[in-house]
């Protein structure tokens, strides 16, 4: 084996080092090696599990939170209470149309009338029926997403949620071993301090 700095040991040919020598029994493993071996498994493995557990409860929650929405928001006809401004400019294409916020007003749960503002096509005249989305309270909400849009908002959620809980454990074990690392090193300047002399009277002599 070629030594190439503390704790770095190559194989014959200057091969990489076997992964798992950490654990295998060599009288020149010293105690630090162990304990950073340790640090490191355990940050993996809290990685890994903090990841999944994290990333699979927060898509759920967001999954079960869209189906909610889309089993409690409904729609309801509401009128126009005013005219929609006229398009800006002549559309690029028939196919698209301006759409510009305009105060509606709809029948709330308990028939009360509800006012607020929605986004219609420009140009709208007065008293113009629409179909706005209403909460169980009858206030007003966004279309509720469909399955597949849930299905992929639940798994950008629960990925970004995984991806953050991991990197938790995985920079605290990487500081860990940084600072085994630098007390490695001290030691061996020492450990070299106290040598080198007696390795320089047997060259002398």
């Amino acid at each position: 084996m070629a030594f190439r700095g503390p704790g770095m040991w190559l194989g014959r040919g200057g091969r990489p080092p076997v992964l798992l020598w950490r654990w295998r029994r060599n009288p020149l493993k010293r105690r630090s090696d162990v304990v950073e071996a340790w640090v490191l498994l355990g940050a993996w493995t809290f990685a890994v599990c903090a990841g999944v557990l994290a990333g699979w409860a927060a898509a759920s929650s967001m999954e079960r939170g869209l189906a909610r929405e889309r089993a409690e928001w409904h729609t309801v006809e509401g009128t126009l209470t005013e005219s929609a401004p006229p398009p800006a400019a002549e559309p690029e294409s028939p196919a698209r149309t301006e759409h510009l916020w305009t105060r509606v007003t709809w029948p709330g749960p308990d028939g009360t009338p509800r006012t607020g503002q929605v986004r219609v096509a420009a140009g709208s005249p007065a008293g113009t029926h629409v179909d706005v989305w209403t909460d169980a309270r009858g206030r007003l909400v966004t279309e509720p997403t469909t399955p597949a849009q849930a299905r992929l908002r639940s798994t950008l959620v629960g990925t970004l949620a995984g991806a953050t809980s991991a990197a938790i454990p995985f920079v605290t074990g990487r500081l860990l071993r940084g600072r085994l690392e630098r007390r490695r090193v001290e030691q061996w300047g020492v450990e070299w301090a106290r040598f080198d002399p007696l390795w320089g009277r047997r060259q002398t002599g």
